[in-house]
């Protein structure tokens, strides 16, 4: 799994996580968030590597039909693209303001941004 596939799955995860079955959220929080190898896991749960293996393509099958159907994650993605065009926009607006009720009202969308953020 490269870095891209990592970073979409575990994405894919915080969106759609609670949607799995506990023990496929137990196998792909030991994998991802603990870093522990198949056969840790397997040790951990008392089955076969190969259970664990196909746990986690199952969870991660799952996670993809979620986000096929839901697609919030894809419009996550669009929203927060959006929001740092308009970010960029202000910013500009702001710096070739002359008029300064203009110019506060500008940096306080800029606030309401920046809250997103947090």
């Amino acid at each position: 799994m490269n870095f891209d596939e990592i970073t979409q799955t575990s994405l894919l995860y915080d969106f759609y996580g609670q949607l799995l079955t506990k023990r496929q959220r137990e196998v792909m929080e030991l994998y991802h968030e603990e870093n522990l190898s198949l056969s840790e896991i397997a040790q951990e749960f008392s089955i076969s590597r190969q259970g664990v293996h196909d746990a986690l393509k199952n969870a991660e099958k799952a996670l993809l039909d979620y986000e096929k159907k839901l697609r919030l994650v894809e419009k996550f993605q669009k929203s927060r693209q959006a929001i740092n065009r308009i970010d960029v926009i202000i910013d500009q607006m702001v710096k070739e303001s002359r008029d300064e009720n203009l110019t506060g009202r500008l940096e306080s969308i800029k606030t309401i941004i920046d809250e997103l953020d947090q």
